[in-house]
């Protein structure tokens, strides 16, 4: 049994959020942020909470790296024959979460995923580091193995079968990308007001509307 956590707690500080100081774009705000926590060294800043719900309605988290992003969306990669890959099949509304704590910060985002088209996959393919490549060959993602010896044996024939020459993209291997509905920029403010500040998505193409939500 744990010990009593009631005592665990930080005080937040930082400067808060104004409606006057956000970016009117969304995604402006978020390149600011990102930039901001890549400058502050963060471990992985673009770690990303993805969550998604299949058919059963149970929902499912896990951390995913966020690739690209632009106007568009969001954009990360995975295998195709992957439980999340499933759920986003028979669902694809999502969620991503950016927990940068020690800016005391988080990003919350919601939207739609949907593949990206093969050729943007093979761009992002043939950029990852070989033995990346090769893993996604062998890996059938979410599936009970029997120990990890088989990975390892897979692996070490991949590695023998594209011995010379470009490791090709898996079929079942490629990126979604997050149509986002709503993005939520949180910052810790002291007695837990923190300031919450979230874009939602209008009718109108590319239009937004900026609305604070009560801590």
């Amino acid at each position: 049994m744990a010990d009593d956590l009631s005592g665990l707690r930080e005080e937040y500080s930082d400067t808060g959020l104004t409606r006057a100081g956000m970016d009117p774009d969304p995604i402006g705000q978020f390149d600011l942020w990102f930039r901001q926590a890549c400058e502050a060294k963060l471990p992985e800043p673009n770690a990303m909470v993805l969550g998604t719900t299949g058919a059963d309605a149970v929902p499912t988290t896990r951390l995913v790296l966020l690739k690209a992003f632009d106007e568009r969306g969001f954009v990360f990669f995975t295998n195709y024959e992957s439980s999340k890959s499933r759920q986003i099949g028979e669902n694809p509304r999502v969620s991503l979460h950016f927990p940068w704590f020690p800016l005391q910060r988080q990003v919350n985002i919601t939207g739609s995923a949907e593949k990206i088209g093969r050729a943007a996959s093979l761009k992002y393919f043939l950029s990852r580091p070989h033995g990346s490549q090769l893993g996604a060959w062998i890996s059938q993602q979410s599936s009970v193995i029997s120990s990890r010896s088989i990975l390892e044996m897979k692996f070490a024939e991949i590695k023998r079968k594209f011995s010379a020459g470009q490791v090709p993209l898996p079929d079942n291997w490629g990126g979604y990308r997050v149509v986002p509905e709503s993005i939520e920029f949180w910052q810790g403010r002291e007695s837990r007001l923190h300031d919450r500040l979230r874009y939602c998505r209008e009718t109108d193409p590319g239009a937004w509307i900026l609305e604070r939500l009560a801590p």
